[in-house]
């Protein structure tokens, strides 16, 4: 049997198997991206279901928000950046994050037939702006007056990069999707009649001020069937308030796994590509068991 040093061939299997799991993990999550995207067919905003769905459309400012690039003080509607510090140790040369982070400003998405707003928290997001250039101040505009990029160092490298939206860019967006107001379809009575109820027995002492009419301190059924009445007057109310406003559309990070993606590209290109990717996660996952295999073998050899 071969001498193996023990240390050197754990970590090469660990390795080795890493990646075997890694590729394999890769290559479903970016399939069954690609397949979500595929299958869900672009709604319109003005008459899309409540739930997860998929729409298309040009970007538009909010109304008193005005952004700008923190790394290039350009306008826009929405940033990510990151700063990298060149480091040399010997023979070992690197780029080392120092700072990173993106805009939580929310997105107007307009189509034609109405806006959404979209909540970007969370959300994959693929620009078509991205600006990477080098520089030797830690901030590429100087020194941040509130110390938030710290301050000048000379004799050092620095790397930016900067993603942004702009104004009149296309957008596809998936993600979840809900209306409140006018465009709100449907009423559940029974529902909405019962969140008044639990909502009034938060208050129990107030609902037995209410509706205990014998003073007993407690509701009989007589009593209790004042309470649902009310209850259900109260509900009808509040739906009427709620459908005279104006329709209000909202696209947020979906609850369950489903992907959350902002993209400039339209989703044939997005799907192309999270094929290929998985396609690549493939390829690592079989050089990884590969690997592995002949690893276990030369240990048993």
């Amino acid at each position: 049997m071969m001498q193996v040093d023990p240390f050197g061939f754990f970590f090469t299997l660990t390795f080795t198997l890493g990646a075997c799991l890694g590729g394999a993990w890769w290559c479903l999550r970016r399939w069954s991206q690609a397949r979500h995207l595929l299958d869900t067919p672009t709604s319109k905003i003005r008459s899309a279901a409540q739930g997860y769905v998929e729409l298309y459309g040009v970007l538009e400012a909010l109304p008193d928000l005005q952004l700008r690039g923190p790394l290039t003080g350009k306008p826009c509607l929405w940033w990510r950046f990151r700063i990298e510090e060149y480091r040399s140790s010997g023979k070992k040369r690197s780029w080392r994050v120092i700072e990173s982070g993106a805009s939580d400003a929310w997105l107007r998405l307009v189509d034609g037939t109405g806006e959404c707003l979209i909540d970007p928290r969370g959300a994959e997001i693929h620009t078509a702006v991205r600006e990477v250039w080098e520089g030797n101040l830690r901030h590429p505009l100087g020194p941040a007056k509130s110390g938030l990029f710290g301050f000048l160092t000379s004799g050092q490298r620095y790397r930016y990069s900067e993603e942004r939206f702009h104004v009149g860019q296309p957008l596809y967006a998936i993600g979840d999707f809900r209306t409140r107001g006018a465009a709100q379809q449907g009423f559940d009575r029974h529902a909405a009649q019962g969140e008044v109820i639990r909502e009034w027995k938060g208050d129990y002492v107030g609902l037995l001020r209410r509706f205990d009419s014998d003073g007993n301190g407690e509701l009989d059924e007589q009593e209790w069937n004042r309470v649902r009445l009310a209850a259900q007057l109260e509900a009808e109310d509040r739906h009427r308030q709620t459908a005279s406003e104006p329709a209000r559309h909202q696209m947020a990070k979906p609850s369950e796994r489903q992907p959350f993606i902002l993209s400039n590209s339209g989703e044939d290109e997005l799907a192309r590509n999270f094929y290929w990717q998985a396609a690549g996660g493939a390829v690592l996952c079989v050089v990884g068991a590969l690997a592995t295999a002949w690893l276990l073998g030369v240990q048993n050899w």
